[in-house]
């Protein structure tokens, strides 16, 4: 039986209904005459708060509550790819078809196609033993991903019949499933699953292989692990949208869930219309065929806001339970901590740290927590790695959102503003920035990159720890005092910062760059180091090795070698070698 209430009260986009009701905690209900959707989030014998994620202009006290005896859920089927969907799963074009330019109220939309038919390939048969997370079939969902169809968690039995391969639609029934207790149950290509529950999983892997991004900064110094996490917080204008279309582009990452929470119209358009003609580099086929987003701007109800984050979490771990690598790009995560500001000053609860609630850092690990490396129950593995942008204002690293962040994240991209305003890109800063996953990881470059990896990303950061301490010096008394063995590390600080941390995403070759190229850049950058230092403890001045031009000739490294032509860096080897020949003749 449905349970029913009536509005009794109304403050912005939280709904009050007196007395007792029937409704439970969480569960998902249609407000007014219009039947907006929301959701219980509080209960007590004497009122039941509910959360609405529409606009509630215009509903007035004595309209009515209904229940749906289920919590907010997100449908997971094939169609989820190469879609756009608003913060509670609603396909944002099929809602355009409908209602135009701008979302009506009570808009009701169902989140996938339910009558496209599709290719299936059927896996299970007769009398066949299943458990949760047993895939029943596959189906082409796009040109990059097979869809994966389960057998829902929370089930177990003998598969008592099954069709055969042929195209069905979502809603057709694959198999029937007759569970221990004799009840039997059809199996359709459709699950639902409530948003902040997380799925279950049968084990969780330590982090052992980096997400590769194809940015040198992050790939070398501060690598991020399959199934990690990774906070990119900055201010207004320092490159965090564009540094997560440069990983949601170019990481080796199966799928993407691309979030804009509460981020301006105008930047998710430019999203939208960035991804919707971008070529994917590894399949040749359009890069939405693996990806999807969540759109929902500043201007949408902030309810939908909070929902969001859980909405694309949700999606993510349905593709890894599939067995593929998932990369979250969560847009920004301070806009959804503004929606839990509001919706808490709404509620009337006691605020902590300049006005959030209380629980922010509790809401913050449950959704970092549900990122890893996991073997899930039906044998195969997958990893959702998460990415959140950080949007503290006036760039203030010390403000609750960006401090509760570090404390769920091992990977920290800070972005600077003076980095930015300088149009040094990607603006993070080497000297604020960490990765706790290096460890970890060190093992995968050994093997797969060279055992000097490490190594060699360590001398380059002393370097650059080094450049940072005489740079004191030099502001106060000029570089001219230093001695010549100094000026040499901030001349090779300059190549490492421009030639390598420094990264033109409009530049065909340096927009994304392979590992073995990243580890020979370090190689010939530390290389002419060695060489110099040598020259500068015989006794050559600084001024002399810079009159051969062989800096400059390092930094532009990145454009000249192609990132296919390897064989190039012997000949800039032998170039250093000339060099360091007609230096030793000159000065003999």
């Amino acid at each position: 039986m449905t349970s029913k209430g009536v509005i009794y009260g109304i403050n912005g986009p939280v709904v009050y209904v007196k007395g007792r009701t029937e409704f439970k905690m969480a569960e998902m209900v249609y407000v007014g005459n219009e039947r907006l959707v929301g959701e219980v989030i509080r209960l007590s014998s004497e009122r039941t708060t509910i959360q609405v994620y529409e606009e509630t202009t215009g509903v007035k006290p004595g309209e009515p509550v209904v229940g749906t005896g289920a919590p907010i859920s997100v449908t997971l089927a094939p169609g989820i790819l190469d879609n756009i969907f608003d913060g509670i799963e609603r396909p944002l074009a099929k809602i355009a078809e409908q209602s135009g330019a701008y979302i009506s109220r009570g808009i009701s939309v169902d989140s996938l196609d339910g009558e496209k038919l599709w290719d299936a390939h059927i896996t299970v048969h007769e009398g066949q033993e299943v458990l949760g997370g047993t895939i029943i079939c596959e189906v082409q969902e796009t040109h990059a991903i097979v869809h994966k169809c389960m057998v829902p968690p929370n089930m177990e039995g003998t598969i008592i019949s099954a069709v055969t391969d042929g195209k069905y639609t979502i809603h057709d029934t694959i198999a029937v499933l007759q569970l221990e207790d004799g009840t039997e149950v059809n199996l359709t290509m459709v699950q639902k699953w409530p948003i902040r529950v997380p799925r279950p999983v049968h084990k969780r892997f330590p982090a052992s292989r980096p997400l590769i991004t194809g940015q040198r900064i992050l790939d070398t110094l501060f690598p991020i692990a399959k199934g990690g996490t990774a906070a990119v917080p900055g201010g207004f204008g320092t490159g965090k949208t564009m540094t997560q279309h440069q990983i949601a582009k170019w990481s080796d990452a199966d799928i993407i869930i691309y979030i804009g929470c509460g981020e301006r119209g105008n930047e998710m358009t430019q999203v939208l219309e960035d991804f919707s003609k971008l070529v994917d580099p590894r399949t040749g086929n359009k890069l939405m065929a693996r990806t999807t987003l969540i759109a929902n701007t500043s201007n949408m109800p902030v309810a939908a806001r909070e929902a969001s984050i859980y909405t694309g979490i949700t999606l993510a771990e349905y593709y890894r339970d599939m067995g593929y690598d998932v990369a979250i790009m969560a847009d920004s995560t301070s806009r959804w901590a503004e929606a839990l500001r509001e919706l808490s000053g709404r509620l009337e609860e006691m605020p902590a740290e300049e006005g959030f609630p209380a629980y922010l850092a509790s809401r913050l690990s449950e959704f970092y927590e549900r990122a890893g490396m996991m073997h899930n129950t039906n044998g195969t593995e997958g990893s959702v790695s998460i990415i959140g942008a950080v949007s503290p204002q006036g760039g203030d690293f010390s403000e609750p959102v960006t401090q509760n962040t570090k404390r769920f994240v091992r990977c920290f991209w800070g972005l600077d503003k003076s980095l930015a305003y300088a149009r040094h890109f990607p603006a993070i800063h080497w000297l604020t920035s960490y990765s706790e996953y290096l460890q970890d990881l060190a093992p995968w470059y050994k093997d797969n990159v060279s055992p000097n990896f490490v190594d060699y990303r360590n001398q380059l950061m002393a370097i650059l720890n080094q450049e940072s301490s005489l740079m004191e010096i030099v502001k106060l008394i000029g570089s001219d005092v230093l001695p010549d063995d100094q000026k040499l590390v901030l001349e090779i600080a300059r190549v490492i910062r421009l030639g390598f941390l420094q990264q033109n995403a409009f530049h065909q070759e340096d927009t994304c760059v392979p590992m073995d190229k990243q580890f020979r850049m370090m190689e010939i950058i530390l290389y002419l180091y060695r060489k110099c230092r040598s020259l500068i403890t015989m006794g050559m001045p600084i001024s002399v090795l810079r009159e051969e031009n062989i800096f400059e000739k390092i930094i532009s490294v990145k454009y000249d070698i192609a990132n296919d032509e390897m064989y190039k860096f012997d000949e800039y080897e032998k170039d250093i070698d000339a060099f360091y020949n007609r230096v030793m003749e000159k000065n003999a």
